[in-house]
């Protein structure tokens, strides 16, 4: 049955809309309507597809309430492998420096030659997605697995406010690698509504022990309807097959496509030259972590001072807003960067990584 034209135009301009609102609120943390304008929009658009089931496309807002419950995870190969960061364990100003000097060795670097460019970011203690894009629309998103195979998650990762279900000038494939986690104060928040539904007597309910083990769990339910109820979070760190795309030339470029794009990115990313600047990062996210917690995660904020101080900073005080590692570490991790950069995969432990 074919669509009236004004229909369709009209679904067309609801999907468009709703997108744009959703990354406003979720990505950007700067609503432009109230919750009310956008559920009578999205109301709107809901009954149009129930008239007319034409209309419904993969990537309609629509389609994050959740679907079916699963029997089971199909497995997925991933045409990249995730592959897992190598640590260094010491996280003294010694760490910093053995690990700029293990890159500089690994590429044939010699003393007097320039100092390598990192890029330096927090590592949020989550769970490793890669979501897959075909024609700007998300097609499949898969967890990390054993690195060469993980599960179809497409349905939970679905739900995720923060993760675009289309993207607007994106290569023809792109697959984007970043972290689901649970800000700690949506798993307080959380742990407090299991807490009255117990008080209650409710049945077969507990809480949870930390915050990635709530995200964890909540990406691996077989019911995508209690995955949205779960207060989950998303931050992209890098990518795996892209076919079609610029060819970038550092990791600080790869961020800022993927947040051109519509991903969240990390604020706290910084440009580091040398290992003197990974030391000064590493003390002022401690600093920053020993004081008081004045700005909220979702509100953005400048990137840490830099500062050179020797000493290392005391444990923090306080907790912060988003999960917190129990120890930090520099690490790196191999990536199709041409030229040497650098990254850290999220987490409250600062790390850096250098690629070839």
């Amino acid at each position: 049955m074919t669509v009236p034209a004004r229909i369709q135009e009209r679904a067309d301009a609801l999907r468009e809309l709703l997108h744009h609102h959703a990354h406003q609120y979720y990505v950007l943390d700067a609503p432009e309507v109230p919750d009310a304008e956008y559920d009578k929009l999205f109301h709107e658009l809901q009954a149009l597809e129930e008239q007319h089931p034409e209309l419904l496309v993969p990537d309609s807002p629509t389609q994050r309430v959740g679907g079916r419950v699963l029997e089971g995870f199909a497995k997925v190969r991933h045409r990249v492998p995730m592959l897992s960061i190598r640590t260094e364990t010491d996280i003294e100003a010694s760490g910093a420096r053995n690990f700029d000097g293990r890159v500089r060795r690994e590429l044939g670097l010699k003393e007097g030659d320039a100092p390598i460019e990192y890029v330096a970011e927090l590592k949020f203690d989550g769970l490793a997605i890669s979501l897959r894009y075909e024609g700007g629309v998300l097609v499949q998103a898969a967890t990390r697995g054993d690195g060469e195979i993980g599960e179809d998650v497409t349905q939970n990762i679905r739900t995720v406010g923060q993760i675009p279900l289309r993207l607007r000038d994106a290569p023809a494939v792109l697959e984007v690698r970043g972290e689901v986690f649970m800000r700690r104060d949506d798993f307080e928040r959380l742990n407090e509504l299991q807490r009255e539904k117990i008080a209650r007597g409710a049945k077969n309910e507990k809480t949870f022990v930390n915050p990635r083990n709530a995200a964890a769990g909540a990406v691996r339910q077989l019911d995508p309807g209690i995955a949205r109820q779960r207060p989950l979070s998303f931050f992209a760190y890098g990518w795996g097959e892209i076919v079609g795309g610029p060819a970038f030339e550092t990791h600080h470029a790869v961020l800022m496509a993927l947040k051109a794009w519509g991903f969240p990115v990390s604020d706290r990313l910084v440009v580091a030259s040398g290992a003197d600047d990974l030391i000064a990062y590493h003390q002022a996210v401690g600093r920053e972590r020993a004081g008081p917690w004045r700005t909220s995660f979702r509100r953005r904020s400048s990137s840490p001072p830099w500062s050179r101080s020797t000493s290392m900073s005391a444990a923090p005080a306080s907790s912060p807003p988003w999960p917190v590692c129990s120890r930090s570490s520099w690490a790196a991790s191999p990536s199709p960067t041409r030229r040497c950069t650098t990254r850290t995969r999220r987490g409250a432990r600062t790390c850096a990584s250098a690629t070839r």
